[in-house]
């Protein structure tokens, strides 16, 4: 019998309760052993998966953002526990490069025919700890962003919160000097939004940025982009898609690099806010890590691994 905890987020799920009730129920006609907890506040997640790893769960599932889900990745890491995913936050970018169901009863249902397998994980040391992440970290205008929508604008609106308020503010948007160290070697760039991916499909639509850029193959990639203002920060959203990510280096506002270790530093002007799969998570200058494989996530058959 499968032993499952979980974990799951009221302010980020909808339709809670309902929602809770529907995964237990689902999870235990299965055959699994199923016990909750529920989030309080900030690391809680973390917390409630940390100390899970002496009672020996087989799958701790997520219910929630991706916010919950990092955190529970962070408290299982390592240990060869598996993450199961039930979609129920703001974006669920995680859940949707494992092309995984987005409605609650689906994926409950998809946790019990699905398989395992090892995904890698980025982690930023603080000075608290190491922080982790599965999809992106990020600097400029995508982390003052999430930084700038509110709780309750997430739960009315969802992903449309990002999408609204990103909207409102594209004119105020500004590139700044970086300094990106890629496995030693030192890069200059301007840019208005600077990320580093573990995962290649983002919000809104989960559109490709690239098409070999995947959560198991073995690399952070990095791209930055480079725009002041609504039409440059227009054009190199465009640049990026239409390129799918096939050029390596600079393009026009589009610059990409791959590596193990990345460090940011913003060496012009104050520090910039830095997030973490979401979440806010201290301010440049940051390095993220790759640690190849170190994750167990439950998946179904649309997921295809590399292996890099």
């Amino acid at each position: 019998m499968t032993r499952a905890l979980l974990i799951t987020n009221p302010f980020a799920a909808r339709a809670h309760a309902r929602a809770v009730t529907t995964i237990r129920d689902i999870l235990q006609g299965g055959g699994w052993s199923v016990e909750v907890r529920s989030t309080a506040g900030p690391g809680d997640a973390r917390r409630i998966a940390e100390e899970s790893r002496a009672i020996g769960f087989d799958v701790l599932v997520s219910h929630g953002g991706d916010g919950t889900a990092m955190q529970v990745a962070a408290g299982i890491a390592g240990t060869g526990t598996a993450l199961g995913l039930v979609p129920g936050g703001t974006g669920n970018v995680l859940a949707g490069n494992l092309r995984l169901p987005r409605s609650t009863a689906s994926a409950a249902r998809a946790l019990l025919k699905a398989r395992r397998e090892p995904i890698d994980l980025g982690v930023v040391e603080r000075a608290d700890g190491p922080h982790y992440f599965a999809v992106a970290a990020g600097t400029g205008f995508d982390a003052q962003l999430m930084a700038d929508t509110g709780l309750q604008e997430k739960r009315r609106w969802k992903l449309g919160a990002y999408v609204a308020r990103a909207a409102l503010t594209l004119t105020s948007v500004r590139s700044a000097p970086h300094r990106v160290t890629v496995d030693g070697t030192a890069h200059d760039v301007r840019a208005a939004m600077l990320l580093v991916l573990n995962c290649g499909r983002l919000p809104p639509g989960f559109l490709t940025l690239r098409s070999n850029l995947v959560p198991d193959d073995g690399w952070l990639d990095v791209v930055a982009l480079d725009a002041d203002g609504a039409f440059q920060s227009a054009s190199a959203v465009i640049e990026l898609l239409l390129s799918n990510g096939k050029a390596d280096g600079k393009g026009r506002r589009v610059w990409w690099a791959r590596g193990r270790s990345v460090r940011v530093e913003v060496p012009e002007g104050a520090p910039r806010l830095v997030q973490l799969d979401g979440e806010v998570t201290g301010t440049t200058p940051f390095e993220a890590r790759l640690l190849p494989g170190a994750l167990a996530v439950l998946v179904g058959p649309g997921f295809k691994p590399h292996h890099g």
